[in-house]
């Protein structure tokens, strides 16, 4: 006899986006079924819970971003007056350190953790067989409501040769226990700048191709400012390439590219090749189209509310396109949970503002953004303006001698923040009160109101915002008043 479960919730997808629903809606006393065909594999790459954050994302890159500051640290203490070498590096003992930071976190993303909250935990394939029915090998689930949060995996380019080619991604770059010789990253955007920075600090020759601009999400100003500092460091970073073909050569690997139709071909070739050109959607084998749920090549399509074709069912995270954006972040993901448990449990309506996600890329320095671009700011407001400020005036940027970077601010004629772009050491942490400015529909006079610490990073803020009231010093009103105020001796 089949087994039937009635839960307020089925999630399905163990990641970033599904822990969190599944963690909020339990906490409200609901009662959750997660399931995680992985849920058995805890800590094993390729599955298990915590999804591609923990295993194979954002935990294991930040932890080689952090070994890679430390081996640039080394190298560059002559100006400090610290006697500079060139740092050793054991990538055995760096493999170890990635395993041991995803080890410290993965209790909190455990099947025991999620079990002692009260949420049925099932691992195992889930496959809809109608529009109320998800059908997990045998149990079958009819919920109030369904979650999909599958994820993503990597984008692996149709390039001729590439299928026969040993490449590495996302979720196998951190498992290498020696270093690259040459490292051949094709893609440039946050995974491919962010590791190919990395590993060229680590002591690897890299070469980067993409076949648009580097970081093209990003503010074009704050994104060259990134692109100029891998170079600087030794990246040969080759924007608006083709790959054309790929194989397989004795130790190693081969890459055909030209820049530009009609443009000669020319032969790069590396002992690694690194895919980071993108990710794409899992939502295959789900059964979407019996339990009626739109979907393509870009995921689940859902509206701002996240909810999918099937009024009952939603979708979040990177399996999901339309409303969300299209940004494909831990944090929008956490936001999208969210607001799908407010929706799902309590019918209070809470549309998704992708404008008000900020957008991290870890380079050194840090490139970080919130809100309408620049071109978008001024398509809002004709009259609108931008505030800058250069990271060199800064004195702390000038006592650590990073002083390459500038904020740039978009305001409204009124003053209203529409957008923030950030190019500086910490940015993503700098992004924060130009996030809490669009949330709350704040002034860039609000912001210069408030007190920095001295010296900081922070201090960035502050003086872009003051300069929100730079025009005032010319505005007659204010000349007559202080002309008034000055009789008054």
């Amino acid at each position: 006899m089949t087994d039937m479960l009635e839960p307020d919730l089925c999630v399905v997808g163990a990641g970033a986006a599904g822990l969190s629903v599944a963690a909020v809606a339990a906490s409200l006393d609901a009662s959750v079924v997660l399931v995680e065909k992985g849920a058995e594999r805890d800590g094993t790459p390729g599955g298990g819970m915590g999804g591609e954050c923990l295993l194979t994302g954002c935990v294991p890159s930040k932890s080689v971003i952090a070994a890679a500051a430390h081996a640039h640290a080394i190298r560059s203490g002559a100006p400090f007056g610290v006697s500079a070498a060139e740092p050793s590096v054991d990538y055995a003992a760096l493999r170890a350190h990635v395993r041991a930071v995803i080890a410290d976190i993965a209790p909190n993303d455990s099947v025991a953790r999620y079990r002692a909250m009260g949420v049925t935990v099932l691992a195992r394939h889930a496959r809809f067989v109608d529009r109320a029915t998800l059908d997990v090998e045998g149990t079958r689930v009819r919920a109030r409501r369904f979650v999909l949060a599958t994820g993503s995996r990597p984008l692996v380019p149709d390039i001729p040769g590439l299928a026969e080619t040993p490449y590495l991604t996302n979720e196998t770059v951190f498992d290498l226990d020696e270093r690259p010789r040459r490292l051949l990253v094709i893609g440039a955007g946050p995974v491919g700048m962010e590791l190919a920075q990395a590993h060229r600090r680590l002591g690897a020759e890299v070469v980067v191709v993409s076949n648009g601009p580097a970081l093209a999400g990003q503010d074009r100003e704050v994104a060259a400012i990134a692109a100029n500092a891998l170079r600087a460091e030794g990246v040969d970073l080759r924007e608006g390439i083709a790959v054309l073909a790929a194989e397989a050569i004795a130790g190693g690997v081969r890459l055909r590219v030209r820049a530009g139709e009609g443009a000669p071909e020319e032969v790069l070739e590396g002992s690694h090749l690194l895919v980071a050109a993108g990710r794409r959607p899992t939502v295959g084998d789900l059964g979407l189209e019996a339990a009626g749920v739109a979907h393509d090549a870009a995921g689940i399509r859902v509206d701002a509310r996240l909810r999918t074709t099937n009024r009952k069912i939603y979708a979040i995270g990177d399996c999901a396109s339309g409303g969300t954006g299209g940004l494909r972040f831990t944090h929008a993901a956490s936001q999208h949970a969210s607001l799908v448990v407010r929706d799902a449990l309590f019918r209070l309506r809470a549309p998704l503002d992708p404008t008000a996600i900020p957008r991290v890329t870890y380079t050194d320095p840090e490139i970080a953004s919130v809100g309408l671009s620049e071109e978008e700011a001024f398509r809002r407001d004709a009259k609108a303006r931008i505030l800058r400020w250069p990271v060199g005036e800064l004195d702390r940027a000038k006592a650590e001698r990073r002083t390459h970077g500038l904020i740039k601010a978009f305001v409204a004629r009124d003053g209203r923040v529409l957008g923030c772009a950030i190019a500086a050491p910490h940015a993503g942490e700098l992004i924060a009160p130009w996030t809490l400015a669009l949330a709350k529909r704040l002034k860039a006079r609000d912001l210069a109101g408030i007190v920095m610490p001295y010296p900081t990073y922070s201090e960035l803020t502050k003086r872009a915002a003051v300069e929100d009231l730079r025009p005032l010093a010319t505005n007659p009103w204010v000349q007559r008043w202080r002309r008034l105020m000055r009789s008054f001796g």
